[in-house]
């Protein structure tokens, strides 16, 4: 199982989930630091995981990953695409080219490199399953984050095409779309002045009644990984509180 995105937050998170639940995750992340920090956290809790760091920017380190994996456990029956940046806090005329690209790169065609090598690897031993991480705002909008939705929609369109391509060959492909998940990126953005009213106006907008915890996304994901969400395939699974419900 590999964890991207996995030094904090959701992918922290998920990786102590899926330990939890029995697999064997690969956790990576371009800081080692954290990473080797969720490794840690998993084995103290008496799971099994290892560090493999991955700039996933850079396909052949997707590549690199993915073999790397299959090398330590054997095959990869599951994946969890978590890794992405934060919203640069501009309207789209103040972006730059550089800041539009590097959001695409990171939070799009990692995700594609991602699908492509983790399909590789399971059409060999005849399946798994995927999840991606989308967003709520894959499917709607705020100001001042046109990089950030413009990925999340295109996750969820690769996520469907994935799908497509793959359901019948044994490996379903699913995202979920968290709301706003109180995690150390979310904690730092609410506190910064730009973006304070933003927030105060998306807590009053889920219904459920305050922000989400990263292991509730982590058990999503766990669900969809597993064979209890065997019917599951290209679905973009909001688990955002209600976020999108009104």
């Amino acid at each position: 199982m590999i964890v991207t995105g996995a030094g904090g937050g959701i992918g922290r998170a998920a990786s102590l989930v899926l330990a939890q639940a029995g697999a064997k995750v690969v956790v990576t992340d371009i800081a080692e630091e954290p990473g080797r920090s969720t490794v840690e956290a998993v084995r103290s809790a008496g799971g099994v995981a290892e560090f493999i760091p991955a700039d996933l920017a850079r396909e052949e380190a997707v590549r690199d990953l993915v073999q790397r994996t299959v090398a330590l456990y054997g095959r990869l029956d599951g994946a969890f695409n978590n890794a992405g940046l934060e919203q640069c806090g501009r309207p789209l005329h103040e972006l730059t080219t550089e800041q539009w690209e590097r959001a695409i790169r990171v939070d799009l065609t990692s995700v594609f490199w991602c699908l492509k090598y983790q399909v590789i690897a399971m059409l060999a031993t005849g399946g798994g399953a995927i999840v991606n991480t989308a967003s709520s705002l894959g499917q709607v909008a705020i100001p001042n984050a046109a990089e950030y939705i413009a990925s999340k929609h295109g996750v969820i369109g690769l996520t469907r095409a994935a799908a497509a391509d793959y359901g019948a060959r044994g490996i379903r492909v699913n995202a979920v779309l968290p709301g706003i998940i109180k995690t150390p990126m979310i904690t730092r953005l609410t506190q910064d002045a730009r973006f304070k009213s933003m927030f105060d106006k998306a807590k009053e907008r889920h219904p459920i009644g305050r922000f989400g915890e990263p292991a509730e996304i982590g058990e999503a994901v766990k669900w969809l990984l597993s064979g209890d969400a065997s019917f599951m395939n290209g679905a973009a699974m909001a688990v955002d509180g209600g976020y999108l419900a009104v």
